[in-house]
C-alpha cells in the first residue's frame, strides 16, 4: 500500500511538472532561438568550470559517507566507495518515489554490514543535508521578504526548516534513548494496537537503523562529515552560478545558491521518475525570485533563456550521474546483478 501511494504521488508529480513546463509551439521556437544565439566560444569556459565543480561535488558527496560508516566499525577504500556511491546516486535519480535511497545501504550487505544500519547513516546524511539547505533557503528568502514577494515564499521556508529541525530532534532523541523513542513513535502511530506483530518487527528494524546514528556521538567523524558537506554544497551552488554566467543570466552568486537550495528542497518531495519536469520547474521558480517573474513566464524573451538554462543544467546532471553509475557498474565492486537485486529489494520496502 505504501509503495502504491508513493508511486501514485511520484507519477502525479511527473504529470503536474510536465504540465507546468511543457513547451508549446511558441516556446519551442523561442528555445531554438536561444540555443542558436548561444556562442560556443563564450559558453565553453563556463561549461568546463561547471564540470570541474561537478567532479568536486561528486567526490565530496561520495567520500563523506565513510565518516558516517566509521563509527559502526566499517571503512571502505575510496575505489569501492566511489563505485557504490555512484551506482546509488544513479538509482536515486532514476527510480521514482525516492526508492533509489535503498540501493546504497542494500549494497553494503556484501561487506558484512546490516542494510538497516547503513540506511540509518543515509538518514543522517539526508537530514543534515536538508537542514543545511533549509537554513540557507530560510535566510535567503527572509532577505527577500516584502510586499512584492510571492505568497508561497516564506511558508515554504518555514515548512522546510520545521520539517528538518523536527527530524534532527528525532535523531538526537533516538541516539540518546533509542528504545523509548521507537516505542513512543510506534505508540503514536497506533500500530501496536491494530497490528502488534508488524509493530514488533518494525521496532526491531528501527532499532537497527538507529545504529547508523552513532556518528552524532563521534565528534571527529561528524566534524569531518560536516566539512565534506559544506564543500559539497558550496561547489554545487557555484556550479549553478557558473553555468548561469554561460547563458548570460544576471544571476548573483547569492541567487544561484538560493535557486540550488529551492531545487534541493523541492526534490525531497515524492520525486518524479528521473526528476523529469520537477527539476526544471523548481529551477525556474528559484530564478524568478532573483530575475523577476518573466523568468518563469512563458512567451517572454527571458523565459526562453532561463528554460534553456534549466534544461541544460538538468541534462548535464543526468548525463553525469548516469555516466558515473555506468562506470561504477563496470568496476569489480558492483555488478549489474547486484543493482538489479537491490533495486528489487528497494521496491519491496
Amino acid at each position: 500500500m505504501k509503495l502504491a501511494i508513493n508511486l501514485t504521488l511520484s507519477f502525479g508529480m511527473l504529470a503536474l511538472c510536465l504540465w507546468l513546463v511543457w513547451p508549446d509551439a511558441e516556446t519551442r521556437t523561442q528555445l531554438d532561438a536561444a540555443f542558436h544565439a548561444l556562442s560556443w566560444n563564450h559558453f565553453a569556459p563556463y561549461l568546463g568550470g561547471y564540470i570541474g565543480l561537478l567532479v568536486i561535488v561528486h567526490l565530496c558527496r561520495s567520500l563523506r559517507w565513510n565518516n558516517l560508516l566509521a563509527p559502526l566499525g566499517v571503512t571502505i577504500p575510496a575505489g569501492p566507495l566511489l563505485a557504490i556511491s555512484s551506482v546509488g546516486f544513479m538509482a536515486i535519480l532514476a527510480l521514482p518515489a525516492r526508492l533509489g535511497e535503498f540501493v546504497r545501504p542494500s549494497l553494503m550487505r556484501k561487506r558484512g554490514m546490516s542494510a538497516s544500519a547503513a540506511l540509518g547513516t543515509v538518514a543522517v546524511e539526508r537530514i543534515v543535508d536538508g537542514l543545511l539547505i533549509s537554513l540557507f533557503v530560510f535566510f535567503a528568502f527572509f532577505s527577500l521578504r516584502g510586499p512584492q514577494a510571492p505568497g508561497w515564499m516564506m511558508p515554504t521556508a518555514y515548512a522546510a526548516l520545521g520539517v528538518f529541525s523536527a527530524a534532527l530532534v528525532f535523531l538526537l532523541f533516538a541516539m540518546r534513548r533509542p528504545s523509548a523513542t521507537v516505542k513512543f513513535c510506534l505508540t503514536m502511530s497506533l500500530l501496536p494496537r491494530f497490528a502488534p506483530r508488524a509493530a514488533a518487527a518494525i521496532e526491531v528494524k528501527l532499532l537497527d537503523v538507529i545504529r547508523g546514528f552513532d556518528v552524532l556521538a563521534d565528534r571527529g567523524n561528524l566534524g569531518a562529515f560536516l566539512v565534506w558537506s559544506i564543500v559539497y554544497w558550496v561547489c554545487n551552488g557555484l556550479g549553478v552560478w557558473v553555468l548561469a554566467r554561460g547563458f548570460d543570466l544576471p544571476l548573483s552568486p547569492f541567487g544561484a545558491f538560493a535557486t540550488m537550495g529551492l531545487v534541493a528542497v523541492g526534490i525531497t518531495l515524492p520525486n518524479s521518475p528521473g526528476l523529469v519536469g520537477q527539476f526544471q520547474w523548481f529551477t525556474l521558480l528559484g530564478l524568478s525570485l532573483y530575475l523577476g517573474p518573466d523568468a518563469a513566464t512563458k512567451h517572454t524573451a527571458l523565459y526562453a533563456t532561463t528554460f534553456a538554462f534549466a534544461n541544460v543544467h538538468y541534462g548535464l546532471q543526468v548525463i553525469w550521474y548516469v555516466g558515473m553509475g555506468a562506470i561504477g557498474l563496470a568496476t569489480p565492486w558492483v555488478s549489474f546483478h547486484d543493482l538489479w537485486t537491490k533495486t528489487g529489494d528497494a521496491d519491496k520496502k
